[in-house]
């Protein structure tokens, strides 16, 4: 962890042994040393006694540096440590660890803490072996009905745990369906409107064009993609210790019958998004791709990936199964949290609110699609006005919302369990219709694990 810029502040001894035996940067500790109160107060949770204009510890991934800018910038008054860390990316654990060393230590909380993974409310909002839980409850006095009812419909479930609030999302991570519309007008093909339309133009592209794609299963997110778009009930949390699993059922089938068809005929490819050998073989190749918000910087519009020129990406909304309603998945989107051991909550809650509402980040600076549906909208205006899509971006403005609730955010990873179970059996071409059964008892076995009753 790599403390950055802002302010110096003293640091009592007490705090210095918890950092010590926390294993953490020593600036983490010195935010808010000491306990909390006995009792849990009017907010939820037992608070700390409170030292007005007190400095905030605030630990964010090297991404979300600019947002803390963003925020001393517009509130110079209040004294802010930024602690940078690897946001728990790609499922390391270490927001979790670390707050456990940290409890274990009695001392040295951060006030704030940013995180790329959304299952962490699972854990921080529960404590563990008698520890106050690390989360503040948020919707009891420290963000007020009118920002929270702003977030688009749905974003916040991942922060909700038995009907609070612990969280707040940073941005979203919606899929749709990417296209280029260049060769799509160079082959006389028209954008599907279904699913199962979806499958049957992309055989066409493997038939009349080899080499030609229109997705990719080479990520660990491949579930979030096409299983959760089609109601694939692997992933259904129904509360703190309870889990539904059915990865058997027809939505799950339709799905894993689609990916094994296309990984059958070529046009999915088993190659991470993120390879070289992607970026290489398919650059000037893809015809569509369904994924999150985020492919359009991360792998369209960016000179180290495919590099597609202006004028020729474009996007449209989730595609139905048949004649049901369009629901889609998410593949990522950050979340803050303000920590329930804080002295200076105000201080706290006043730059997580900044940081997910304010157009000084969130329509300016931030990368992905805002939470924040005002900021969203502003969002997409600006992309819009850089002239490089070849549609409109409505198409992600009617996916926000439409994230399907039966996958839910447990303590443990999905994308985790399809790496070790699942992308292998693709890897090597085996069909997945064969093994949803193994998928099943890989979701039981770790859900298990961490406590929960799975039904």
């Amino acid at each position: 962890m790599t403390t950055t810029r802002r302010s110096a502040h003293h640091c009592a001894s007490r705090a210095a042994a918890a950092a010590a035996a926390a294993g953490v940067a020593l600036v983490a500790a010195c935010a808010s040393p000491g306990g909390t109160t006995d009792e849990e107060g009017a907010r939820g949770f037992a608070e700390a006694q409170q030292e007005e204009g007190s400095p905030i510890t605030v630990w964010v991934d090297a991404s979300r540096a600019a947002a803390a800018d963003a925020f001393t910038a517009a509130n110079p008054d209040v004294e802010v440590d930024v602690v940078t860390y690897d946001g728990s990316a790609n499922g390391s654990d270490s927001f979790k660890t670390k707050i456990g060393l940290l409890d274990r230590a009695g001392d040295g909380w951060p006030d704030v803490v940013f995180s790329t993974q959304n299952n962490d409310a699972a854990w921080a909002s529960q404590g563990a072996n008698g520890q106050q839980p690390f989360a503040a409850v948020l919707d009891q006095g420290l963000i007020g009905d009118d920002v929270l009812g702003g977030f688009t419909e749905g974003s916040l479930d991942p922060c909700t745990v038995d009907g609070s609030v612990y969280c707040l999302r940073n941005d979203l991570a919606q899929g749709v369906l990417w296209y280029d519309q260049s060769l799509m007008d160079e082959f006389g093909y028209e954008l599907p409107t279904t699913w199962e339309e979806y499958g049957e133009l992309s055989a066409r592209v493997a038939e009349e064009h080899p080499g030609y794609i229109t997705g990719s299963v080479g990520d660990p997110w491949t579930p979030e993609i096409f299983f959760w778009a089609s109601r694939c009930q692997a992933n259904d949390v129904e509360g703190p210790s309870t889990m539904v699993v059915d990865t058997t059922s027809p939505e799950c089938q339709r799905a894993a019958e689609l990916v094994d068809a296309g990984v059958e005929q070529g046009w999915l490819t088993d190659l991470s998004v993120f390879s070289p050998e992607f970026v290489q073989q398919y650059s000037g190749k893809v015809v569509m791709m369904p994924g999150p918000a985020w492919f359009a910087g991360a792998i369209f519009d960016n000179p180290d990936s495919l590099a597609v020129p202006p004028g020729q990406i474009g996007v449209a909304p989730p595609l139905p199964w048949g004649d049901e309603d369009a629901v889609t998945g998410n593949v990522g989107g950050g979340t803050w949290f303000v920590s329930s051991h804080s002295r200076n909550l105000e201080a706290a809650t006043q730059f997580v609110e900044f940081v997910t509402t304010a157009d000084d980040y969130q329509v300016e600076q931030a990368p992905g699609y805002p939470a924040y549906a005002p900021a969203a909208d502003k969002w997409v205006s600006g992309q819009e006005d850089s002239g490089y899509y070849a549609s409109d971006l409505a198409g992600l403005t009617e996916a926000a919302p439409l994230v399907w609730s039966g996958w839910g955010a447990p303590a443990f990873s999905q994308e985790a369990i399809w790496a070790k179970t699942m992308q292998p059996l693709l890897t090597s071409g085996q069909p997945l219709t064969d093994e949803l059964d193994t998928w099943q008892q890989a979701i039981e076995d770790q859900a298990q694990v961490f406590g929960y009753s799975v039904q």
